[in-house]
């Protein structure tokens, strides 16, 4: 067996992986600092927009000493961890936390131009080469009577940044190695929910498809998967179950067909060759005659089930008076139960009772279990056909006081060709066909047929039929 199916999950699963692991080193690196940077700048330019307009406010005003707005910016600077400078606007430093002060040697800013921001709030570089690295600086005006007097700057080393990205970053790599690790999860409920099961069915499928059909196997769960295995299982011990009564049923007819063969080739021999003297021949041409008739009857039983297994539906459905059938079909049993000395009670539901069926098989089905029902009585006897009506619906009964089915025997009786042991000696001429024929007459109205049945005291067949609503228009 082939196991693409698991190559490209797993396949799938990797590419995954990788994908994940170029997204985060590609693009959340670079969105990570941006964010970072953006963050710290505003930041520090909130500090810096407060240190203007108070601090060093108060120092162009000559409100506040120099002295004491540096010792105020030191600690800021500390807790901000940056460097914080005064400026005035030609470039010359005035204030700076990282240097003491010193009037005496004035330190000025090559270069300083205060439209370095270019209409943002902050730029990163070397900040006019007075830094040896990078760094994010934030300038905010100093403003008295509406004029430009300085600039607060506030930088800021872009390594303190970056560690920080880093160690964001790293939580990022972390978080994606965990899920790779937690999606392996799904991929052990693929293999242990889908993959092994979907192997079983496919190994029996290929079994089933070599003609295999004993083949069984199990799949513990009550999902999908679980219920087409067992539909799969259903499926193919229907076809064994036919595949044996095909087998059964060729069987069952090659030996009704062979025995009154053999009786009759035997005895057609033996009158031949003179085994036979001619006075005795009416005798065995009698029996000839009745192997015959079982031929004849078996053959147009195999033909009847054939005919309604493959247009069963086809069913020529019309109103009429049960109750004339059931009187019709049983006189035609009068000899019958004259030698047998065996009487037919009818307990019939009105005078007439119309129903909705097809009435050339119901005759039959009234036949084959009044046949049967005189077949397995004893003599002196009576057999009772009685109708009642529940629910638009009519039961018919055949009862009778015979030998009864074994209770093992009761799911059997249908099967083709089927004959209990008790049953043999007396159905000498029978086919094992008759109940299969009225089982599958019953099924095509889809009505119901059931049996009940004791041993030695009897047995009653019960089927139900569509009453007719021609009943209410005479009623």
């Amino acid at each position: 067996m082939r196991k693409t199916l698991y190559l490209k999950f797993i396949l799938a699963y990797f590419i995954f992986g990788v994908f994940g692991f170029i997204i985060i080193t590609t693009f959340v690196p670079s969105m990570t600092e941006e964010h970072l940077i953006r963050e710290k700048a505003q930041e520090l330019y909130s500090e810096a927009t407060l240190i203007a307009n108070t601090y060093a406010s108060g120092l162009y005003t000559s409100e506040t000493s120099l002295q004491t707005v540096k010792m105020q910016l030191d600690s800021l600077a500390v807790y901000l961890n940056s460097n914080i400078r005064i400026i005035n606007p030609s470039g010359r430093l005035v204030l700076d936390t990282n240097t003491p002060i010193n009037v005496e040697d004035v330190v000025v800013i090559e270069n300083f131009d205060s439209t370095i921001t270019n209409g943002s709030y902050y730029i990163i570089g070397d900040f006019f080469g007075n830094f040896e690295s990078d760094v994010l600086t934030v300038l905010a005006p100093i403003t008295s009577d509406y004029k430009v007097k300085g600039y607060v700057a506030i930088h800021s080393n872009m390594s303190d940044i970056m560690e920080s990205c880093n160690s964001l970053l790293n939580i990022s790599y972390i978080t994606l190695l965990i899920l790779f690790l937690l999606s392996l999860i799904i991929l052990i409920f693929f293999t242990e929910i889908v993959y092994v099961p979907l192997r079983k069915i496919t190994y029996a499928t290929e079994q089933y498809a070599s003609g295999n059909m004993h083949y069984e196997f199990q799949v513990d769960s009550e999902d999908e998967i679980g219920y087409l295995a067992a539909c799969l299982n259903y499926m193919a011990s229907e076809i064994a179950r036919s595949e044996d009564d095909q087998k059964k049923f060729v069987a069952n007819v090659s030996h009704d067909f062979r025995s009154p063969l053999t009786s009759i080739r035997g005895y057609l021999e033996a009158m031949l060759d003179g085994t036979i003297p001619p006075e005795m021949h009416e005798k065995y041409l009698n029996i000839v005659l009745n192997e015959t008739e079982r031929l004849t009857k078996l053959t147009n039983s195999l033909l009847t089930l054939n005919n309604l297994n493959t247009r069963g539906i086809l069913l020529d459905r019309t109103d009429f008076d049960i109750n004339q059938v059931i009187r019709n079909t049983a006189a035609s049993f009068e000899g019958t139960c004259r030698q047998k000395t065996i009487a037919i009670e009818m307990i019939l539901t009105g005078d007439t009772m119309y129903v909705n069926a097809d009435m050339g098989k119901i005759q039959q089905v009234l036949y084959n279990l009044m046949d049967n029902a005189i077949k397995f009585s004893h003599h002196d006897s009576v057999i009772r056909i009685e109708t009642s009506v529940k629910k638009s619906k009519l039961f018919v009964s055949v009862k009778d006081t015979g030998i009864g089915i074994p209770k093992e025997d009761l799911k059997l009786i249908w099967d083709r060709f089927y004959k209990s042991d008790l049953s043999r000696g007396k159905d000498k001429k029978g086919t094992g066909l008759g109940l299969s024929i009225v089982k599958e007459i019953i099924n095509a109205h889809n009505e119901h047929i059931n049996v009940i049945s004791t041993l030695g005291e009897g047995s009653e067949f019960i089927f139900s039929l569509p009453e007719s609503e021609k009943n209410d228009e005479e009623d």
